[in-house]
């Protein structure tokens, strides 16, 4: 069974979903045909079993999913699980996990837990790589102000755009403006007449390591 979000603001992927059933009392597991493909197997390639389970599971989740699994083959308790696997072929997958216990109707014992696993790779796949483009995007807008403000300072004060950035780096600590803000009235001093950039209005006077450059 494949899940297609139908919500047009949602990202366009399509989820496997397959279901589970594990016997508590047995420890016997019945995979669906999706969920052998969402472990990287063809249906009946393996018989699934607990080790064959947990073997597959990301080493660094996979304790915390065991525990899930003890705790709702105890309680019978609905869970739900985010968790990764490594698949048969080697590839890194993100499952989401649902299920809920079933109790034998006289002793009201749990016997079998049910649910489903959905294989959410490409869905979080897509999200974090639009994460990704936001951030740098977000980084590169950042950066363009500093380095222009560096180029103004270097030039102003005939220093080297290291030097240059340190100036500012120093301003943003004395006066707990941050750097981009700093950088932003820099630009802004930019003239229009061809007039000189007077760059120590917004740093202040020169600093000891400073002293002997010229103050444009």
């Amino acid at each position: 069974m494949t899940v297609e979000p139908t919500d047009a603001s949602t990202v366009e992927t399509t989820q496997l979903v397959g279901r589970f059933r594990w016997d508590v009392t047995t420890h016997q597991w019945w995979w669906s045909d999706e969920t052998f493909q969402i472990h990287g197997f063809e249906p009946g390639d393996v018989v699934p079993t607990t080790t064959l389970v947990l073997a597959h599971k990301h080493p660094d989740d996979r304790e915390r999913f065991s525990r899930i699994l003890r705790t709702a083959g105890a309680t019978g308790q609905p869970f739900s699980s985010v968790h990764r696997i490594m698949d048969a072929r080697g590839r890194e997958r993100t499952l989401t996990v649902v299920g809920q216990g079933r109790r034998n109707e006289d002793t009201r014992r749990v016997v079998a837990l049910e649910g489903y696993f959905v294989d959410v790779t490409d869905t979080v796949q897509t999200h974090a790589a639009a994460a990704a483009s936001v951030s740098i995007r977000a980084s590169a807008a950042t950066r363009a102000p500093i380095e222009q403000a560096k180029g103004i300072v270097a030039a102003s004060l005939d220093i080297s755009l290291d030097e240059a950035f340190a100036r500012l780096r120093r301003t943003s600590n004395n006066t707990n403006v941050a750097v981009r803000e700093i950088a932003r009235r820099i630009i802004a001093l930019l003239p229009t007449d061809g007039s000189a950039v007077r760059v120590t209005d917004v740093l202040g006077d020169p600093g000891p390591a400073d002293e002997g450059r010229t103050a444009g």
